[in-house]
């Protein structure tokens, strides 16, 4: 029930201590957590940018729905996916992967061939939309993580994407930013949220069990 009592404790965290910072290993097992997450074809089509820095954080400011729990928290991670799936990009994973497991390169060519095809007749923002929905389960299983640790964390989809990725350079990595991830130590006397119980539908409402 360990992961499960993590969960009931996490909450998305409205105010944080400014003058507590994460431990680097804790940082790295968050950040490590994302890395394994699972994704459609095993593509890994997103990237994570993490800011510890004060004056790029305070650049992101602008754009940011709650300017104080970015400005106040420890790290900032950016979840950025492709903006196009390309040839070489699969081709590249693909290489990777072979090498990694002591493959011939080209092993899985009908398969990657059958990628590139299907994804070469989306319009450029549909594959976007599709590698930017295999970052929230990173994001996901990094809330989890943190939860774990007992960091707090808030995820974040109200910002501006175009500030973000013009102060990260995304566009010029083929990157664009999706959701964003707060991570440190709350402050209790500030963070209202911290103070509610938790609601969620009950389990008969929310799932649906067919035998």
């Amino acid at each position: 029930m360990a992961l499960l009592d993590d969960l009931v404790w996490r909450h998305a965290t409205k105010a944080y201590d400014p003058t507590k910072k994460l431990r680097e290993e804790d940082l790295m097992k968050i950040v490590e957590a994302a890395r394994l997450a699972p994704t459609s074809s095993g593509l890994q089509q997103f990237r994570l940018i993490v800011v510890g820095n004060q004056e790029l954080k305070e650049k992101m400011v602008e754009g940011a729905l709650n300017p104080d729990c970015m400005r106040e928290c420890s790290h900032v991670i950016v979840f950025a996916a492709w903006d196009e799936y390309t040839p070489e990009r699969i081709d590249e994973i693909y290489d990777l992967t072979t090498d990694e497991r002591g493959l011939v390169r080209g092993r899985f060519k009908r398969y990657t061939d059958m990628l590139k095809e299907t994804f070469g007749k989306m319009p450029k923002e549909e594959q976007f939309q599709h590698a930017a929905n295999q970052s929230f389960i990173a994001l996901g299983l990094a809330l989890a993580q943190a939860a774990e640790l007992k960091i707090d964390s808030t995820p974040i989809g109200g910002f501006d994407p175009e500030l973000v990725d013009e102060l990260l350079g995304l566009r010029e990595k083929g990157l664009r930013s999706v959701s964003l991830l707060y991570l440190g130590y709350a402050d209790p006397e500030r963070d209202w949220l911290g103070k509610m119980k938790k609601v969620r539908n009950s389990m008969e409402e929310f799932a649906t069990f067919i035998k």
